[in-house]
């Protein structure tokens, strides 16, 4: 799929919206990366990606990037240390499974949400917001 369809089907303010509601509950931070190049390895790209973007950085390492390279028709969800370390596998590759279906529906907008509510919903329960938390990183969809 052409990128710039994919994106002209995302409902950027839906997924904004989604992103301030998740971190509302939580002191974790979540971003959605378009790759607009077709890749090989979705996992590697996000992974560099994540760390292009100082999500390795967070004050509790509670960041959470979902990745999509529509040409490639290949998504990743990368979570930093501490994050893994209290969902484990399985969390994330139920997640992924969820995603995918939407993503096979052509409900793009849908799949995303789906995957910053179920983070979000993870991060509040290990991560509860603090009344000291800022906003670390940005909550708008960067297309690269």
């Amino acid at each position: 799929m052409k990128t710039d369809h994919f994106i002209a089907q995302l409902d950027h303010p839906r997924l904004e919206a989604a992103i301030a509601a998740a971190e509302a509950r939580t002191s974790g931070e979540i971003r959605v990366v378009v790759h607009r190049r077709a890749i090989d390895d979705a996992v590697s790209f996000a992974q560099a990606e994540f760390l292009r973007l100082g999500m390795a950085k967070t004050r509790e390492r509670n960041a959470v990037l979902l990745f999509v390279a529509p040409v490639s028709q290949a998504f990743a969800i990368i979570g930093d240390e501490g994050v893994h370390q209290k969902c484990g596998q399985t969390f994330w590759s139920e997640l992924a499974a969820a995603m995918q279906d939407s993503f096979r529906r052509a409900d793009y907008t849908g799949a995303l949400v789906e995957g910053i509510e179920r983070a979000g919903q993870l991060l509040a329960e290990h991560f509860p917001r603090r009344p000291d938390d800022t906003n670390e990183l940005p909550d708008g969809v960067i297309d690269r």
